[in-house]
């Protein structure tokens, strides 16, 4: 079991794994530029050779980036769509250069336009985006969503559309985030509903093509299509839906990677901890005996 968290590139690329490694991580999760604005500062040459080198020394794996927020690969607005091809191909080219396995991307909103065509527009972007491009063993992942407003990707049906309608042209695989799962509709707050989940999951999507599990508590009701965090066990998943999810026979060989809130210094480690406790693993990853 590889458990990480999202961690910060402030100071330099390198201090996001220098920190995963100090809180104790196995993987990580980090952005490659500011998340929120169009305009980026791309990292140079040495930037990407000390984060290398970083990664070498800590031996962590698998790096995953998450890419900028405003990129909508799916939208109808030619001047959004054009933005996002360009920001997206900058994400591949700086994902590459620092040797990240995988870079997470939600598939957009279809606002202005049906589902389906948004999903038609999103896997016509992502083949625009990586044109010519050599993504040296980078794998793109589409993360499934909360599905509020006309957010695509609600469904792993439409994950697994947009997966298909690439998968011959770019490496894909999936993301699956567990906050999304629960808001979105999905029950993985109940055994039940946990094992119905991972059947449609393996039906769909394929378990085989899930790369990374974001695991987030929700702060939002079931099926509430309001994406808000928790952190682990402190949300409407709870304890007992983590340590379900944690220890599923299916699930726990995936990588988990948190992006928890971080409201009070010490709360990535304490997140951590809490997902390795209802794994029963110590942080080396071996298996502890369990009591009771």
């Amino acid at each position: 079991m590889k458990v990480g968290v999202h961690t910060s590139i402030a100071g330099g690329v390198e201090n996001a794994a220098h920190h995963a490694k100090k809180i104790g991580c196995d993987t990580f999760q980090m952005f490659s530029a500011n998340p929120r604005g169009w305009k980026a500062v791309e990292p140079t040459t040495d930037d990407c050779g000390r984060f290398r080198d970083a990664l070498n020394k800590h031996g962590l794996s698998p790096v995953a980036i998450h890419d900028n927020y405003l990129i909508n690969l799916a939208s109808a607005d030619a001047l959004i769509r054009s933005r996002s091809i360009a920001a997206f191909r900058a994400e591949l080219q700086r994902a590459v250069a620092l040797g990240a396995d995988y870079l997470v991307t939600h598939p957009g909103s279809a606002c202005g336009s049906s589902a389906g065509v948004a999903i038609k527009t999103c896997v016509e972007s992502l083949f625009e985006a990586a044109k010519g491009l050599s993504l040296d063993g980078l794998t793109v992942l589409i993360e499934n969503t909360a599905g509020q407003g006309s957010v695509i990707g609600r469904t792993f049906e439409e994950v697994a559309e947009i997966l298909a309608g690439v998968r011959n042209e770019l490496p894909v695989g999936a993301c699956v985030d567990t906050a999304h799962c629960f808001e979105a509709g999905y029950a993985i707050h109940t055994e039940e509903g946990l094992r119905e989940t991972v059947a449609q999951l393996e039906a769909t999507v394929g378990l085989k093509n899930v790369r990374v599990i974001h695991a987030n508590d929700s702060k939002t009701a079931f099926g509430s299509h309001a994406d808000r965090h928790e952190h682990i066990g402190k949300g409407q998943i709870g304890k007992e839906g983590f340590r379900r999810i944690v220890c599923h026979p299916k699930l726990r060989t995936i990588p988990f990677i948190c992006e928890t809130p971080i409201d009070r210094p010490g709360d990535d480690r304490r997140n951590l901890r809490v997902m390795r406790t209802l794994a029963g693993v110590q942080a080396s990853g071996q298996r502890r005996q369990l009591v009771g």
